[in-house]
């Protein structure tokens, strides 16, 4: 047991040499014991959080708004509705709605589409509120830059979105060729159902 490498020490060249008289302590041993469990027990998380996240596009309401299935899970009742976070997307029956969602539809509803989420909050409909990746690309950085979303400053920091937005309207891509759309937000106000 002399030999166990907590008694060693490195020579000149680069070899462990055991010294003399040195064993491992107990107490030794079980901080190391708890450091592999500890470590074993951070992997597990990790692993844990990464696969919670991970569901399956199953509608696209409209460009903001898709219904989310866990992956690998057969049950439907923890399907939930997810609002994506940062960007306001034209309504369906709005111009460019339509073009908004197939373009959400085309990035990440299929198969072998992967998506990720983080939930943040709900909003006053009980929609889960967060950001949504598809197979790795930032679905709202995708619209805002084709031109089918607006950047929502208001409720959001994020200079690659507003980036985005001040490109897609210089090339006047999707809803910015036309000379004055209108906000989503400014939509819903004139078609409220009274």
């Amino acid at each position: 047991m002399r030999d166990f490498f907590v008694g060693t020490t490195i020579r000149r060249n680069g070899t462990l040499v055991p010294r003399p008289g040195v064993a491992p302590t107990w107490a030794f041993s079980i901080k190391m014991l708890h450091l592999a469990f500890s470590i074993f027990c951070l992997l597990f998380a990790t692993l844990s959080r990464s696969e919670e996240a991970r569901y399956i596009v199953t509608y696209v309401y409209d460009g903001d708004t898709v219904k989310l299935h866990p992956a690998n899970t057969f049950s439907q009742k923890n399907d939930f509705k997810l609002r994506i976070t940062d960007i306001d997307a034209p309504e369906r029956n709005q111009p460019f709605g339509q073009k908004s969602r197939r373009a959400l539809i085309q990035l990440c509803q299929g198969h072998n589409v992967r998506a990720t989420t983080k939930v943040i909050a709900k909003d006053q409909y009980q929609r889960a509120l967060g950001k949504l990746q598809c197979n790795g690309a930032d679905a709202s950085l995708h619209l805002v830059s084709l031109g089918l979303a607006w950047y929502n400053s208001k409720y959001a920091n994020d200079v690659a979105l507003e980036s985005a937005e001040i490109n897609a309207r210089a090339q006047k891509l999707g809803l910015w060729a036309n000379e004055k759309p209108i906000a989503p937000w400014a939509w819903r106000r004139l078609h409220q159902r009274n």
